[in-house]
Parts: C-alpha cells; sequence; structure tokens
C-alpha cells in the first residue's frame, strides 16, 4: 500500500522544504495550509504519518495529539520543532508522538530519517490489510496433482510466477480461481506485498469506481472523506480482480486506461498517483463471446490476458477426489474441534462417483456438511447429502443412461475383449457427451444460453465441448420442422 505522508507545517519555506525531501521516496505527499481550519481537512483525509509543527499543536498538547492519532488510519505523528527542548521533547513522547525532528537538521539526515519511519509504516500498512482479508495461506503445492490434466497445467502455472505480467484466470464456478491467485502471488517476487481480492460483481457500478480507484471528499454524495482505492492498497503486491466479466463498459476504458499508464486518479482528485501493482483477473464468462456480444472490449481482455490460466474442472481430474476429500476432512475437522478422522468406505465410493457441477467449493461444503452430522469419528454415508449415496439422486442420474447387458452378444464380445480400457471408456463417453450434446442442441434450436439453461453447464464449458466435438451451433437454429 503507498505510503500517504501528510504535512502541516507553519511556514512555505518549511513546507517547500519537506516537500522536496520526500519528493524521492514513492509515496503519495500532500501539504495541508497553515492557516484556515486544517485540522478539518486533515481529519478527512487519510494519512499515514502526520509532519506538524511543534507550534501549530494547541495546548494541552496531549490533546491535539490524540485527536490525530484517534483518526481512521491510525497516522504516525513526526513533530517537527525549531529548537531542541530536552524536556518538551519528552512530554511530546509521552503524549503519543512517534518521533520529534529538529527543524535544523540538514536535509540528507532528514531524507534518512524519513525513509526509516516511511518504511515502517509499510509494514504496518502491509500487516494491517492481510488482516482485514486475512485468508489461509495458500501454496502451489495444494495444486499438486496425479492427474495427467492438472501436471499439464501446473507446469504452465510455475512458468508463470516470476513475470510480471497480467494473468487471466479461466474456469467454472468453484475451481478454485482466487486460491491458485493466492498461491502465484505467494510464490512470486511480490510475496512480501499485499494480495487484495476485489469482487467486481458484489458492487453497484456507481460504487466499484470509487472502491476501485479512490475518492476525495464530496466527488459523489455520500463520500464524506477522502478513501483510499484497492489499487493503491495493493501497491508493491497484487490486485485480483474477479468475476472481471461483470464490469460495467464506462469502468473497462478507466481500467484498461490504468493497465497502460500505470496510474490511478481518485474521483474527485486532479492528482495522478502512480501504482506498482501485478494484476490478476478471473472469470467463468466465455469473455470471446462476450466480445462477440460487445459486452466486453477487445483491448482490455488482450491487454489482461497477457497469460490465459484455464482451471481444469474436478470432473476431468478424478483421480483428485480421494486426496481432496482427505486434505479437507483433516482442515475442517481441525478447525471446528470435531474427532471424524476417516470417511466410510461405500461413503468414499459415493463421492468418487459423483460429478461435482460445483467442484472443489462445492466438495468441501459436503465434507464440512457431513462432519457437523457425523455422529462418530468415520463420515458415513448417511451424512452426506441426499444427491450422493446409493440409490439417490446421482444413482439416478446414472440410470438415465441405457443400462448395459450383463451378458453382451458373441460380436460384442469379442470385439471387448480386443479393446483397452482406457480407450473404450474414451470413446464411449465421447459418443453419449455428443448424444447429449446434439439431442439438447436441437430442443434449444441452437440458443447457447437455452443450451446452458437446460443442460446447467457454463457457456464457456459448452464452447469448449462444441469444439472437441466439432458440433456448428448454427446447424440447430432452424429445426426441420419449422422450415419451410
Amino acid at each position: 500500500m503507498l505510503v500517504r505522508v501528510h504535512t502541516v507545517l507553519n511556514t512555505s519555506d518549511a513546507t517547500a522544504r519537506f516537500a522536496a525531501v520526500l519528493q524521492q521516496f514513492e509515496i503519495v505527499a500532500t501539504a495541508a495550509p497553515a492557516r484556515g481550519n486544517f485540522w478539518e481537512r486533515v481529519s478527512k483525509e487519510p494519512s499515514d504519518i502526520v509532519l506538524v509543527s511543534r507550534g501549530l499543536l494547541a495546548p494541552p498538547v496531549e490533546e491535539s495529539l490524540q485527536s490525530i492519532l484517534a483518526l481512521s488510519e491510525e497516522p504516525d505523528v513526526i513533530v517537527v520543532s525549531d529548537d531542541e527542548d530536552a524536556v518538551d521533547r519528552a512530554k511530546l513522547l509521552a503524549g503519543g508522538s512517534t518521533a520529534v525532528l529538529c527543524a535544523a537538521v540538514q536535509d540528507e539526515l532528514l531524507a534518512e530519517t524519513l525513509k526509516s519511519f516511511i518504511e515502517r509504516r509499510e509494514e504496518f500498512n502491509l500487516r494491517r490489510a492481510e488482516k482485514e482479508v486475512s485468508q489461509p495461506e495458500q501454496s502451489l503445492a495444494d495444486f499438486d496433482s496425479t492427474s495427467p490434466v492438472m501436471k499439464s497445467f501446473m507446469r504452465m502455472v510455475r512458468r508463470v510466477v516470476e513475470p510480471d505480467s497480467s494473468l487471466l484466470i479461466l474456469g467454472d464456478t468453484g475451481v478454485g480461481k482466487e486460491r491458485l491467485a493466492r498461491a502465484i502471488h505467494a510464490a512470486g517476487p511480490r510475496a512480501r506485498g499485499p494480495f487484495i481480492p476485489v469482487n467486481c460483481a458484489a458492487f453497484p457500478e456507481s460504487l466499484l469506481e470509487g472502491e476501485l480507484f479512490g475518492y476525495e471528499e464530496g466527488a459523489f454524495t455520500g463520500a464524506a472523506g477522502d478513501r483510499r482505492g484497492y489499487f493503491e492498497m495493493a501497491h508493491g503486491g497484487t490486485i485480483f480482480l474477479d468475476e472481471i466479466g461483470e464490469l460495467h463498459p464506462h469502468l473497462q476504458v478507466k481500467l484498461l486506461r490504468v493497465l497502460q499508464e500505470r496510474r490511478i486518479q481518485p474521483l474527485g482528485s486532479e492528482q495522478e498517483i502512480e501504482i506498482d501493482v501485478r494484476v490478476f483477473a478471473a472469470t467463468n464468462r466465455d469473455l470471446e463471446e462476450e466480445i462477440a456480444q460487445r459486452r466486453f472490449r477487445r483491448d482490455l481482455y488482450y491487454r489482461l490476458g497477457v497469460v490465459t490460466l484455464e482451471i481444469p474442472p474436478l470432473k476431468e481430474h478424478p483421480e483428485d477426489i480421494p486426496g481432496l476429500i482427505e486434505r479437507y476432512l483433516f482442515e475442517l475437522a481441525q478447525r471446528m474441534n470435531r474427532p471424524v478422522d476417516s470417511v466410510a468406505p461405500d461413503a468414499l465410493d459415493a463421492l468418487c462417483r459423483y460429478h461435482w457441477p460445483g467442484n472443489i467449493r462445492e466438495l468441501i461444503n459436503v465434507v464440512e456438511r457431513a462432519i457437523i452430522l457425523c455422529d462418530g469419528t468415520t463420515l458415513t454415508l448417511d451424512a452426506l447429502p441426499g444427491g450422493l449415496g446409493p440409490s439417490r439422486e446421482n444413482t439416478a442420474h446414472v440410470n438415465h443412461f441405457p443400462q448395459a447387458s450383463p451378458t453382451p452378444d458373441a460380436s460384442n464380445a469379442a470385439d471387448l475383449l480386443q479393446r483397452n480400457w482406457n480407450e473404450y471408456r474414451d470413446e464411449s463417453l465421447a459418443a453419449m457427451e455428443r448424444q447429449y450434446l446434439t439431442l439438447h442442441l436441437q430442443a434449444a434450436s441452437g440458443r447457447l444460453n437455452e443450451l446452458s439453461r437446460r443442460t446447467g453447464i457454463p457457456s464457456r464449458t459448452l464452447y469448449k465441448m462444441l469444439r472437441t466435438h466439432h458440433i456448428d451451433k448454427r446447424q440447430f437454429r432452424n429445426p426441420p420442422e419449422q422450415q419451410a
């Protein structure tokens, strides 16, 4: 987070001198006039460090200091005194000031002293930001897998850790886009900086711009004081823009400019602030389709997606399900102080056979629910939701498809005896998937949104499936019975 230093000095010469010294640091420095109601201005603007002339502290000095220390940002107060007075210095330090500087100190020593205070404040801001957005620490090791699909994906991920380029993370709901973003941040050169997540869908357009870029008092109705934006808070670290596909076109233009120029301009301010952030964005939308529908800017898409990572859904690496269950069973049981430490074989079988449309997020929720409902130390089938046990929803789902004959005819038997299982399984599943898509495309008259609504499959995933099977949705737009 950028450190904001506010100077309140009693002469214009002193103000100019401190401004020149502070100019060499990567901070936001502002000066309040010594005349007029400057304390009202200081109280409304975010400040990390307040440099104030001793003569401007009204008696009793302790109360004046406490009024500054009580501001929402809890700023450090550095008092600038015209002369060395040991008794007054002790009184100021006892009143809460961080330090007392003599105005006669040479510029070189002044710069060195201010640098130490600025670095200390950077550490304080980082710890506070981490506390405000605290989440379990993530590591790339958490994504280790025995699945060839995930191994290939993680090889790509490890290549993008060190470069400072923007990342676009795609994937179905619940695959762990933010978890991956945090893990990449933690493994990269910005790990000591903040990680600031922002859900772009959580704010109305009228508020999101101010949340992202900050604002000054009076910039809009309800702006009672200045506020730092998330980009400024992420300075030196990473900002994660989740649900980027929900961003309004007006904000897409502003975000593109920020990515190009690495500067932000708070609402209502004429001052631009340089920022140093790495930008991660994520969405479960098909941005190429959004571009085709003119809902997302192509230039912003290219700027965000210098590298694009698409997290495979859980159904594409089912080998990882047992390990994920074991991991989250241990973590959640420990966090909830429950004695559950194992999974019954029939419960594990049901969990492994389930198709997990909600991906890892759904798996975590199911395991947490089962731990709560479990009576003993073993997670049993009865503790699972209704759609997971035998003869329940998942069995009904399987029964929608024709059942295999227990005794295939002689020609089929001869063919099956010559086939490799993995090859046969993949061909059978591919044929079933193609038939499923074709039937639903006919019913949806080739409309992708309707197909997504009918099947529950996200549009982006449907595009991928249609490409895999070389199915052109346009062929289904005019069903034969409607053709004249």
